[in-house]
């Protein structure tokens, strides 16, 4: 605070003196003349400090010109051409201090989530103590969404959330004398552990000091106007010197220096970085200072975490398979009836699917969690268990899901109703939609590389990867493993480094730049980052490097315009035809034109704008594919229950799957073909836009008749043809689920964009 207000009265007090000395100059020039040169004197005190600091940190800054024609004017007696370069040095270092103030002031909510106070049982009795009175042998009981503070050992059977350490979304089951690492979320019920460690000493005290010894082992990012610096002041310097040694004049040699002075880079550059800085706040993306953003808007190579950043970072429910004689809408119905009344972690995305698929599941009675078992409960007066299952001795069919979900990498809860299997709802933590448009957005904006890093399982970050397109992918990463693997990457260009977890903060200290998701991520991870991308959202990172090198762009070329017409005044000045006080005019006129065209930073970055009778199509017919989930897992269903032959159940089940397409997605795919594709084509102006879209379309409905035709095989399909018909129903199946992913990626993910940046 104490050097916001030293700031603030530096500029008030050489702007107040040179505009005092510019009222009196008419009627007491003398008195003018020392306004002026305490306002030089004034700047000068505080440059020279500057100049210290940055050589001190072995930097070469646009400072250095400044002190040394503040001191020129001094010398021989241009006092009003000192205070002017006194102000324009002053208006530059303020602008710097409110980007830096105003970055802080967006991330204090942030910071301010860490938790700080713990419940320790102390007999019969909770009381709350700071986190860090904890010693090892305290019980200490953590409720539901709590994080566990310190390294401790279960003195019962728990659930937890790890993702923010391991990258694994769905919930782990630890039994009792289990040691817990502190950091991670207790998922199921209140846990109670035996603290093994302070907090001090704990997992997440480690990864904090991982982050910190990666920071200070970081290069600084060398600023532009430091770079434009370097070479521009020897060359100042030179023209200077030859000035007052031909011309035998010390005048010509500080109005070349006046003339020279880098106010396009102590003005026009923050100008420029501070704009942007304000554009990528209002897209949801805030710097930590004006660094932050132009390295940012010069990486070459990306690096993101996986859970939490390219995937939602919670399970979701991607799949119901459904015993004989049960539908998809039943089972969903009676799992998310007892799943409403639960805490458990994978609850709320089963209350979720249901939800989404317009059910309203009926009240249950009598629900009971079982730790490690699921969830029970009465629901019409049938016993409903939701959860884990002993799977010896299952049927085919049950068997069958248990492969599918390992190959598929998700996770299988069983819905049991009285004793017998209903179904089974696969779970997984589902890639952002917007995620694979955000990778090419990157590419589109010069990044050459794009890596992800995760702690999560070889298959699944090797699935994901390939989905989205990365130059590579490290599974099983532990906090020192991702430190490792960004500085090698850094090594080859400067790195961005995306993510949310307490086991991200290191790596995001060691890159070039860190980026944070800020709305949910850890205090840990925020604290170490250089940008927080605010509302969880991937494609803002996008949003980030484009506003980011856009503004480093204008930055540059106002600094090298301002400078090159400060070489074009130099010379005037050597050859004695501009004064120090005419050249300190000049240097004004170059800055205000440099400082306007900085000015275009605040313009929004150029890219598709939809319009409004556009995007509401999008989110109509995007609503409508969440409608059509039960018609499509109908598809997938009618195909399993022909495993065991043209049973009467299979019968059923293919006929309500023909019926399903018929009545519901055919007509889904004919609206989108007349209303939304030429819509589209519109927007991107190019008829060809949605022609694979199209063919897609065109697809599904040849499948479709061919399934009709099976059908009409007087009345039921002949038994030779049960092979082609499940050929026809998976390949059906398979259209319908790269289509509709297909739609989500390209079209419906921008409405998702069309507000920020």
């Amino acid at each position: 605070m104490a050097k916001r207000w030293a700031g603030h009265a530096f500029l008030a007090l050489v702007v107040t003196l040179t505009v005092v000395g510019g009222a009196l100059w008419f009627w007491q020039p003398g008195a003018a003349r020392i306004c002026w040169a305490v306002a030089t004197v004034s700047a000068l005190l505080p440059a020279i400090t500057w100049v210290v600091a940055d050589l001190r940190a072995r930097r070469f800054g646009a400072d250095v010109l400044a002190v040394l024609a503040l001191t020129g004017t001094l010398l021989v007696g241009e006092y009003l051409a000192g205070a002017m370069v006194a102000v324009m040095l002053g208006t530059g270092h303020a602008l710097d201090a409110f980007a830096q103030r105003r970055a802080r002031r967006d991330l204090s909510a942030l910071l301010d989530r860490a938790p700080r106070f713990v419940q320790v049982r102390v007999g019969d009795e909770l009381r709350r103590v700071p986190v860090g009175e904890v010693v090892p042998g305290d019980v200490v009981v953590v409720r539901p969404g709590e994080i566990v503070p310190v390294d401790a050992m279960l003195l019962s059977d728990a659930e937890f959330d790890e993702s923010a350490l391991t990258g694994e979304p769905l919930a782990v089951h630890r039994p009792r004398g289990d040691r817990v690492r502190s950091g991670v979320v207790a998922a199921g019920a209140a846990a109670e552990l035996r603290a093994t460690a302070t907090a001090e000493d704990s997992t997440y005290a480690g990864v904090l000091r991982l982050a910190e010894q990666a920071a200070a082992s970081t290069a600084p990012i060398v600023r532009i106007a430091d770079r434009i610096a370097a070479f521009f002041l020897p060359l100042a310097l030179l023209v200077a010197a030859l000035a007052a040694v031909l011309a035998r004049d010390p005048v010509r040699a500080v109005a070349v220096l006046v003339t020279a002075t880098p106010c396009p880079l102590l003005l026009a550059v923050p100008v420029a970085i501070t704009a942007g800085m304000s554009r990528a706040s209002r897209a949801g993306v805030v710097m930590r200072d004006g660094q932050a953003l132009e390295a940012l808007g010069h990486v070459k190579i990306a690096v993101l975490d996986k859970t939490g950043t390219v995937t939602e970072g919670h399970p979701a429910v991607v799949d119901v398979v459904c015993a004989p004689g049960w539908t998809t809408e039943r089972v969903l119905e009676v799992a998310a009836a007892v799943e409403q009344l639960s805490s458990h972690v994978l609850a709320a995305a089963v209350v979720e699917a249901a939800a989404t698929a317009g059910l309203r599941p009926p009240p249950a009675l009598d629900v009971r969690e079982q730790p490690g078992r699921g969830v029970t409960g009465s629901v019409g007066g049938q016993r409903v268990v939701v959860g884990r299952r002993d799977e010896s001795g299952a049927l085919d069919w049950e068997r069958a899901v248990v492969v599918r979900a390992g190959l598929d990498a998700a996770t299988a809860v069983w819905v049991e109703v009285d004793g017998h299997v209903a179904g089974a709802l696969l779970l997984r933590d589902p890639v952002r939609r917007d995620a694979a448009r955000t990778v090419r957005r990157l590419r589109a904006a010069g990044l050459h590389r794009i890596v992800m890093l995760t702690g999560d399982r070889t298959a699944v970050a090797q699935d994901v990867a390939g989905l989205l397109g990365f130059d590579d992918v490290v599974a099983r990463c532990t906090p020192q493993d991702k430190v490792d693997r960004v500085q090698a990457e850094n090594a080859k260009g400067l790195t961005v480094m995306v993510g949310d977890g307490i086991n991200d903060a290191p790596a995001l200290a060691a890159a070039g730049v860190g980026v944070a998701l800020g709305n949910r991520g850890s205090s840990a991870a925020v604290e170490a980052a250089d940008a927080i991308i605010l509302d969880d959202r991937i494609d803002r990172l996008a949003d980030g490097v484009e506003i980011a090198a856009r503004a480093r762009r204008i930055a540059t070329q106002s600094a090298m315009w301002g400078m090159g017409l400060a070489l074009a005044a130099m010379g005037f000045a050597a050859f004695g035809w501009l004064a120090p006080v005419g050249g300190a005019v000049v240097q004004e006129a170059i800055d205000a034109a440099v400082i306007l065209h900085s000015l275009r930073a605040l313009l929004p970055v150029r890219r598709l704008r939809l319009s409004e009778d556009t995007t509401r199509l999008l989110q109509r017919f995007d609503a409508e594919h969440e409608d059509l989930r039960a018609a499509r897992e109908a598809v997938r269903f009618a195909a399993d229950e022909l495993r065991s032959g043209l049973t009467d159940e299979a019968l059923a089940a293919v006929r309500r799957a023909h019926d399903l397409m018929v009545t519901r997605v055919l007509p889904h795919e004919l609206a989108e073909e007349v209303e939304l594709y030429p819509a589209l084509a519109t927007e991107f102006g190019d008829a060809e836009a949605t022609v694979t879209m199209s063919r897609g379309h065109a697809e599904i409905g040849r499948l479709t008749r061919r399934l009709g035709r099976h059908l009409a095989e007087q009345g039921t399909p002949a038994t030779g043809s049960v092979d082609d018909l499940r050929a026809t129903l998976y390949g059906l199946d398979a259209v319908l689920r790269l289509h509709f992913a297909q739609e989500e990626e390209a079209y419906f993910a921008l409405t998702d964009s069309q507000q920020g940046g």
